[in-house]
């Protein structure tokens, strides 16, 4: 993967982060998919918007996208490269006004994350990263710099990101059994992504329930391109051609060094799911 499809998936994105920064900026009412899964005119246009435009640029790729309907991917297991796009990640806080949301591509080859690329509608700036490509930060000027993973090594000096839409008690019990200095609930899969990529984070924990693979692809590439590891809470790496499109194995981002300390204190907690 180069820079120069990196950069061309920003511009994509950009191009929805402004359609969400137009709903955002007005009353808009809120639907819903299913119970507890709420959707937007935002979502539905940024979903539009990104799925034609790769459609356009990249015929013949499928696109994975969490607002389109499942026929119109059918068979994209069997496709050598997948587009997954979550066209708003972070539609509660979005709903709650909390500038915790991103919009973002996930680029699947083989069984590979190859290429994740992130944008922050509120601010206009974009991560990339993947295997073979070095994670790096663009901001509003089209500045770009790179992206590192922390170094820590130790649990006990471990910051840890993780759902806000668990409880504050079983946060704070599962940063114990995780045995951090640490626990953060922060809106949206992408973001806590984003905050491990840049060291803001150490890892970001979702013992059972990840969201979607659209939620998983592009951090997935993202992280690692910054220097640290991505499964799923078993260790495994995220099954994206799997017969589901649901992350039920839970979600792992590291730095790296923290990983296996980290699916070793996971496991009695998976076991007890």
């Amino acid at each position: 993967m180069t820079e120069a499809l990196a950069r061309e998936l920003v511009g994509i994105l950009r191009r929805a982060a402004a359609l969400i920064r137009d709903v955002y900026a007005q009353p808009f009412a809120i639907e819903f998919k299913g119970p507890g899964d709420p959707v937007t005119l935002a979502d539905r246009r940024a979903n539009e918007v990104i799925c034609e435009a790769l459609a356009r640029r990249f015929p013949g790729i499928p696109v994975v996208a969490e607002e389109s309907q499942d026929d119109s991917f059918a068979g994209f297991r069997e496709a050598p490269s997948v587009f997954f796009v979550d066209p708003l990640d972070g539609t509660r806080e979005f709903i709650e006004r909390r500038r915790e949301f991103v919009t973002m591509i996930g680029l699947l080859d083989g069984a590979r994350a190859a290429l994740g690329v992130v944008v922050d509608p509120t601010t206009d700036v974009a991560y990339w990263g993947g295997p073979g490509l070095a994670a790096a930060r663009l901001d509003e000027r089209d500045v770009s710099s790179p992206l590192r993973t922390s170094e820590t090594t130790s649990l006990a000096e471990a910051h840890v990101v993780a759902s806000r839409r668990r409880p504050a008690a079983v946060s704070r019990h599962l940063a114990l059994r995780l045995g951090v200095r640490s626990l953060t609930a922060l809106g949206s899969a992408g973001m806590k992504g984003v905050a491990v990529a840049t060291g803001a984070a150490d890892a970001y924990v979702t013992p059972r329930f990840g969201g979607g693979r659209w939620d998983a692809c592009a951090i997935d590439a993202l992280i690692t391109g910054a220097g640290g590891r991505f499964t799923d809470a078993d260790g495994a790496p995220v099954a994206y051609r799997g017969p589901g499109l649901v992350n039920d194995q839970g979600l792992l981002g590291s730095n790296g060094p923290l990983h296996e300390a980290l699916l070793d204190r996971l496991a009695p907690l998976r076991r007890g799911l």
